[in-house]
């Protein structure tokens, strides 16, 4: 299972919300390359990237600090927020981009994510945040009456990479992941599926490693607050 270390940018910062609150912010750097490099230097294999500001205005708005990522770090980055056009998409993938995240698309264009993977494959993930079991858009703004695992299902013959399950009310919020939603989810697609939101643990990251069906695990508040030691949990995960 991969740990992914989550670098979420607001106003150019690297900071962690609570339940996806824009007004419930704490910053922790505000030189993201930098905490990007200490999430390296530890030995992560992938980053984690969400431009907050740009899942709300509908268009990539933190550019500037991704690209500073991407230049200062050797390892693949994987970014959702703001990305809903082909073009969008395309110009991410030339920066150097490993992996784009469509959140809001999945939902609103779905024929865009399936038109993306096709032309890009290996390269495009679908974002599914859920409140309830139900997929939520927009910066998490807007809860749909789509359900999480039909939206899912609803991709298996498209050839996206991955999907990023963030169960809302547990992200930020530091009282574990939702195991049973996550692995259910797992289980009913052929998808790889990644585990986001709570994740806050060295027994959060065992519980979800020992399901044997979630392929990888995003943490973000847990690595910044010391509750998590990124490189002692990498060495866990691959023992």
């Amino acid at each position: 299972m991969i740990l992914y270390p989550a670098i979420d940018l607001k106003d150019g910062n690297a900071v962690r919300l609570v339940h996806g609150d824009m007004d419930q912010t704490t910053v922790f750097n505000d030189d993201p390359a930098a905490q990007a490099r200490t999430f390296v230097e530890a030995g992560c294999e992938w980053l984690h990237l969400v431009d907050l500001n740009g899942a709300f205005a509908g268009e990539p708005v933190n550019a500037a600090p991704v690209e500073a990522i991407l230049k200062a770090c050797p390892v693949p980055a994987q970014l959702g927020g703001g990305i809903r056009d082909m073009a969008t998409i395309e110009r991410w993938l030339d920066k150097g981009l490993a992996r784009v995240i469509l959140g809001t698309v999945a939902v609103e264009n779905p024929d865009l994510v399936r038109e993306a993977a096709k032309a890009f494959p290996g390269k495009v993930a679908v974002g599914l945040d859920a409140r309830n079991g139900r997929v939520a858009t927009r910066g998490w703004a807007e809860e749909t009456d789509v359900m999480v695992t039909d939206l899912a299902k609803s991709f298996e013959d498209a050839g996206i990479a991955a999907i990023i399950y963030t169960d809302i009310l547990r992200d930020g919020a530091m009282k574990g992941p939702n195991i049973d939603a996550t692995a259910a989810l797992a289980r009913a697609v052929d998808i790889p599926v990644i585990a986001s939101g709570g994740v806050s643990s060295m027994a959060d990251l065992t519980a979800l490693k020992d399901t044997g069906v979630i392929s990888g695990a995003i943490s973000g508040r847990a690595l910044y607050d010391g509750a998590i030691d990124l490189a002692a949990a990498l060495k866990h995960l691959k023992a």
